[in-house]
């Protein structure tokens, strides 16, 4: 029916309820069990009907029960200490009075996707449930953080499965009177609507305000009445596969994102862009700079890189956007003015060198143009990122390319099974994963009694198993399958046997496959009489990957047999609810992917946490986290060429490893008692997650080493009419024009013959600086053990100070260096530019001898 207007209603909550609704409304409550359980001590079958959503719930709960709870008072005394915790961690008021990042700092922090709940439809995987524990974390430590994402109205699909177990892909709408979202309000009180130039006119966008805990979460939503209808779906689905709808995404996050800060009154000291989708807030950031601050283009240019973090999720070069030139044109033509420079001097900065005016706009290229700060996700993922993009530095070697890491971590508490966290509450006290806390902590970890924790444990695989089967069950009703089968599912899985999960991506490089390489092993091991296991599988493929929709399908064929329908199961639209079922309850969890294709992958810490044993490749971040006392791994690290055989290789690996080493071990239990070395690993898996892979560790690492030297390097540049940013453009125009002057000789060892370890080696070198000084520039002697005739197995440099002014711009250069090792060296000399990294890292200016 037309011309319909609509209202809501909500709930008359009595007064001494009042306080449910705040709670309802800030994203708090999701990582606090007690406000869980307030929540769903209300009506518990109500909950998980409501997919445990409060403002769906608080519609749904009757009027006479909400009477009732005002006038019970054990449910108050319970609301009362949840308030009082409430009031404390996100009311109380914050003395920035020491704050390095001033009365006023602010980090924004611009993601394309936030999981923080399931209740909140706004991601589609790692990168978002990443971001979502991100803000919580800042949260927690009151990191002056603000997160800047889209609406999306319809989120990224649910998935369900044909007959055939073919995946299908469900778009539904989102409700948004069901999600915790608020007008933003500009300091007038005004709702704050942006706008960004695109092909065929501005594109509109309000702003919703969500709170998660003490950060502030904005997102844009174009779905407006003064927006055309291909406009109004710009924000309708999460990744869109049509590039057009992708770019203006992309535009939006970034220069969209950048301009409803500006109007919220909010002008990031530091900007954290997570993963490239958000390169474009740089663009408007220099504008703003130059606008605010009345600078030129070029000291802005000094300014924002400097104080910009870019990190990189993806290991393959293809997993980055590109769009063609002629598409991003009419988003950037605005900046013309702005930035008082052309349009192509701006697509310059994100395109590959080499790849010419018409070349393809790479969001990673803009990105790393600038951010200073450039890092991958786990140690090795650094390693790759830096063999990957080292042609945009194509004179430096691959270990001396500016992109570091900073490995991913989980926000234990959002993860962490109610069992388990109970006995942390007892033996390591009510606020174990707040910082600062006692180094020493984790090892209380031993004291749990062991039947205590296997207790724990027990529970949660049997709540897993339970879940399961009324999954299952829905599964196939929805499928219409036979009464004869419908039996049948509701006895899959033994919650006694030792229970494997397999729940990730189903993308080709995981190898969800990897199992059914030697299918009649596998079912000797699902079927032992004696020591049987049970594997569970869930995740999505791109709904345009048909080669993932392959792997389900083998996946739910091999299942399909009637002797493997009770031990192999697979669980549809795999989501953060029925992750925390498996990351809790499994008490494996498996990770197959050729390796270094895997990033992090983050789920094997919260199942870590949750004393669930990880069996991995070693790839991603289980290179840091593996020993032989906490899980195993798979291989040695090793990296084929031969896709094929690797597979043959990794896969008898693995079956191995089952047999020999994880089924005898779960099932060792002298006289019927706990498995006493499964414990003793477990304890040491949950001490690892809580010391290495928290997230509070990984955003004290990102504060540490990023957004605190950035938040003063931001006030430093801006003071005193931005003069020290100032000095570094004359810097940087001075070293460009007189670099080509610069000449180097071939350095020269002092003494001749062989030396032994530790003997002193004296080299100098001579060089002409032309019109430059030697504080203008450092010269360094780079050196290390030989790999092969050009190349180094490991790169060294040591600085060389000016051993004598030979006039005329010339200078003699010494240095001496010490080997510690024995074997074959190779060196040679350079000059480059003296400064920090941003200077340093100038493509151009670097001579080699």
């Amino acid at each position: 029916m037309n011309h319909l207007q609509t209202f809501q209603v909500f709930p008359a909550v009595p007064e001494p309820l009042s306080f449910l609704e705040v709670l309802a409304r800030n994203l708090w409550w999701c990582w606090q069990q007690s406000a869980i359980e307030l929540f769903r001590r209300i009506d518990p079958r109500l909950w998980e009907e409501s997919g445990r959503n409060p403002l769906v719930f608080l519609t749904s709960v009757s009027q006479n029960r909400l009477e009732e709870l005002a006038k019970d008072d054990s449910f108050l005394a319970h609301q009362q200490r949840v308030k009082a915790r409430f009031e404390k961690r996100v009311c109380q008021p914050l003395d920035l009075s020491q704050s390095p990042y001033g009365s006023d700092g602010t980090i924004g922090y611009f993601s394309m996707e936030f999981g923080i709940h399931e209740s909140l439809p706004i991601f589609a995987g790692g990168l978002g449930i990443l971001a979502g524990d991100h803000l919580k974390a800042a949260s927690n430590l009151a990191t002056p953080l603000v997160g800047v994402g889209l609406l999306y109205r319809q989120g990224y699909f649910k998935q369900f499965l044909d007959q055939d177990g073919w995946q299908q892909e469900d778009y539904p709408e989102v409700d948004i009177y069901h999600l915790p979202v608020e007008r933003a309000m500009d300091h007038s009180g005004n709702e704050v609507q942006v706008s960004v130039t695109g092909p065929s006119g501005d594109i509109h966008a309000m702003v919703w305000k969500i709170n998660v805990g003490r950060i502030p979460l904005f997102l844009l939503d174009t779905d407006l009445s003064d927006n055309p209808p291909d406009v109004r779906e710009i924000t309708a689905r999460l990744y869109s596969s049509n590039l057009k709808v992708r770019l203006a995404q992309e535009v939006l996050l970034g220069i969209g994102g950048m301009r409803a800060l500006e109007m919220l009154g909010i002008i990031p000291t530091v900007c954290h862009m997570n993963e490239g989708h958000a390169a474009f807030a740089s663009l408007e950031r220099l504008a703003q700079t130059m606008s605010i601050h009345q600078v030129d283009l070029e000291t802005a240019l000094e300014i924002v890189p400097r104080t910009t973090i870019f990190t990189t999720h993806t290991p393959v070069a293809a997993g980055h956007d590109e769009f063609p030139v002629d598409l991003v044109k009419p988003y950037l033509l605005p900046f013309e003015e702005k930035l008082a420079i052309n349009v192509e001097e701006i697509l310059s900065w994100g395109q590959p060198a080499g790849s010419g005016s018409n070349g393809p706009l790479s969001m990673f290229v803009l990105a790393l143009t600038m951010a200073q700060h450039c890092n991958g996700v786990s140690k090795l993922h650094g390693k790759t990122a830096r063999r990957m993009w080292a042609h945009v530095w194509p004179q430096r070697s691959v270990d001396e390319i500016p992109i570091s890491h900073i490995t991913n971590g989980v926000h234990l508490p959002s993860w962490i099974s109610h069992g388990i966290s109970q006995l942390f509450e007892r033996y390591l006290g009510p606020d174990w994963y707040l910082p600062p806390r006692n180094p020493d902590i984790s090892h209380r970890i031993d004291e749990i009694y062991d039947e205590e924790l296997w207790r724990a444990h027990e529970m949660s695989r049997a709540r897993l198993t339970r879940t399961c089967r009324e999954l299952m069950t829905q599964q196939y009703a929805r499928r219409n399958a036979s009464m004869a089968v419908m039996r049948e599912i509701e006895s899959v899985l033994d919650p006694d046997v030792l229970t494997i999960a397999f729940a990730r991506r189903f993308a080709t490089y995981k190898r969800a496959n990897l199992l059914f390489q030697d299918p009649e092993r596998l079912e000797a091991l699902l079927n032992s009489e004696r020591n049987p296991i049970q594997i569970i599988f869930a995740g999505k493929a791109h709904p345009r990957d048909n080669e993932g929709k392959e792997l389900i399908k083998h996946v739910i064929e091999f299942s399909s047999t009637t002797n493997m329908r009770h031990r192999i199961i697979f669980i549809e639209d795999y989501n953060p609810h029925i992750a925390r079922y498996l990351v809790q309850g499994a008490d494996v969890w498996l990770n197959t992917p050729r390796r270094p294709f895997e990033a992090c992958g983050t789920s094997g810490m919260k199942a870590a946490i949750n004393g669930v044993l990880n069996v991995s490749i070693l790839d991603g971040w289980w290179c840091e986290g593996y020993s032989k006392e906490r899980g195993w791994r798979i291989g040695n690290g090793e990296e084929y060429t031969d896709s094929v055989y690797q597979d043959l290789v990794e896969s008898q690996a693995l079956y191995n490893i089952l047999e020999n080493d994880v089924i005898p071990c779960f099932y060792n239990r002298k006289n019927g008692a706990v498995p006493e070395r499964w414990l003793k690993m477990m304890k040491a898996s949950m001490k690892m997650a809580l010391d290495q892979f928290s997230s509070h560790r990984m955003l004290g690492e990102y504060e540490d080493r990023f957004y605190r030297p950035a938040a003063k390097r931001y006030g430093d540049l801006l003071a005193n009419d931005a003069e020290k940013s100032k000095h570094l453009v004359a810097q940087r125009k001075k070293l460009q024009t007189h670099w080509s002057s610069i000449q180097i000789n071939p350095p020269v060892r002092e003494e001749d013959g062989s030396f032994r370890v530790w003997q002193n080696v004296p080299v100098t070198v001579s060089v002409n600086l032309g019109s430059l000084h030697p504080d203008e520039v450092d010269v360094e002697l780079y050196y290390g053990r030989l790999k092969s005739m050009d190349i180094l197995a490991a790169s060294h440099t040591q600085h060389m100070t000016v051993r004598e002014d030979l006039g005329n711009g010339e200078y003699l250069y010494a240095c001496t260096i010490t080997c510690s090792v024995a074997g074959r060296y190779g060196f040679t000399a350079r000059i480059t530019p003296r400064g920090d990294s941003r200077i340093k890292y100038t493509p151009g200016l670097l001579t080699w001898a």
